[in-house]
C-alpha cells in the first residue's frame, strides 16, 4: 500500500469524480483509476460504487477513509514543521450549499488562492442537510452552512454573518407598490420556495402556520436561480436571501416586499470537526473566510 494511493483515494473521496481528482493531483485520469483499482485489489473490497455516471463511497470506503484521514493529517502536520508556512502546499476540500457557493465563497477562494497558489483547492456543492456528515466522514475539511445557530458536540461552529431573507416580486406585481402589507394580502398567492428539508423553508412554513395563513400555493425548486427567474416572469412571490437577488434588484427586475418573517435567524456559518488537526493550510483558509465575509458584513451595515 503506497502513500500516493492513499492520497489519491482521499482526493477521489472528496471530489467523487476521477477526472476532477486527476486534475487536482496533476495526474491523467487513467492513473487515478489504476491507483484506486490497485488499492481495492490489495484491500480485497470495493471502495467506490459506480452508479451510472455517479461515483459514491461504499460502506467499506467510508470506514477506510475515516482511518486513513488521521494518518494523512499526521503526515501533513509533520510536513508543516519542516516547511515555510508562507509557501503552503497540499489539498484543501471545502463544501457548501449552492447559495453560499455562488454568493459568499468566490471572493474567499480568490483571496486564498492569491496567497497560496500552491494549494490544491477542491470544492463540492452539497445539500445543506448533508454538510455536517461530510465532516464526520472526512470528505471535507471545512464546510459552510446557511442555517439557524448550530450546536454540536463533535463540530466547531463559527457564525460569520446573519443573512436577511425577503419576499421578492417583479415591479408590476399587484403587491409591489404597497407600503404596508397585512397577512391577508397573501391569501391565494403563489410562493416560490426551496424544497422541503431546507432550513429556511422549514421556518417559512412554521411562520405562516402560526399566523394561520392558508390558501397558499407552493412551487418548489432546488436552487435560487430557478426561483429568481420564475419570480421575474411573474409566476409568484420568491422567498430568498437578499444576497441572491442584489443584481436583479439593482436592474429593476425584482423588488422586495415590505414584509419580513419574525424570528427568522439564519446565519452563514463555518464548521470543522473538533478532532481534526488544523493544518496551516486550513487555518489560512479559515482566516481568509473571516476576512472576506467580515468585509461584506461591514459594507452591508454602512
Amino acid at each position: 500500500m503506497e502513500l500516493r494511493q492513499l492520497i489519491t483515494f482521499r482526493t477521489v473521496a472528496s471530489t467523487l469524480n476521477f477526472s476532477r481528482a486527476a486534475e487536482a493531483l496533476s495526474y491523467v485520469p487513467s492513473n487515478v483509476t489504476m491507483q484506486i483499482k490497485k488499492l481495492e485489489d490489495e484491500l480485497g473490497v470495493r471502495l467506490f460504487d459506480r452508479l451510472g455516471k455517479q461515483l459514491v463511497l461504499t460502506t467499506s470506503g467510508k470506514r477506510f477513509l475515516t482511518h486513513i484521514q488521521s494518518v494523512l493529517d499526521k503526515l501533513d502536520e509533520a510536513r508543516s514543521v519542516v516547511h515555510d508556512n508562507e509557501n503552503l502546499s497540499g489539498t484543501l476540500t471545502i463544501s457548501a450549499n449552492e447559495v453560499l457557493c455562488a454568493y459568499r465563497l468566490p471572493d474567499v477562494f480568490h483571496l486564498f488562492r492569491s496567497r497560496h497558489p500552491g494549494v490544491r483547492l477542491i470544492f463540492r456543492s452539497v445539500q445543506n442537510q448533508q454538510l455536517k456528515q461530510t465532516l464526520f466522514e472526512g470528505t471535507a475539511d471545512v464546510v459552510f452552512m446557511l442555517d439557524e445557530p448550530i450546536r454540536s458536540t463533535g463540530i466547531e461552529v463559527e457564525p460569520l454573518l446573519e443573512e436577511t431573507f425577503r419576499f421578492f416580486v417583479p415591479p408590476d406585481h399587484h403587491l409591489a407598490k404597497r407600503a404596508v402589507l397585512q397577512q391577508e394580502d397573501f391569501h391565494g398567492e403563489v410562493f416560490l420556495v426551496n424544497e422541503k428539508g431546507c432550513t429556511y423553508r422549514t421556518m417559512f412554513d412554521r411562520s405562516f402556520e402560526k399566523k394561520g395563513i392558508d390558501s397558499i400555493t407552493y412551487l418548489e425548486f432546488q436552487n435560487a436561480e430557478a426561483i429568481k427567474q420564475c419570480a421575474i416572469t411573474g409566476i409568484g412571490i420568491a422567498f430568498l436571501p437578499e444576497i441572491t437577488t442584489k443584481a436583479e434588484v439593482e436592474r429593476g427586475e425584482l423588488v422586495a416586499l415590505p414584509w419580513q418573517i419574525p424570528d427568522l435567524h439564519v446565519y452563514t456559518q463555518m464548521l470543522w470537526h473538533k478532532d481534526k488537526w488544523l493544518s496551516p493550510v486550513i487555518l489560512s483558509f479559515i482566516e481568509a473566510a473571516r476576512e472576506v465575509i467580515a468585509i461584506k458584513e461591514e459594507n452591508t451595515t454602512v
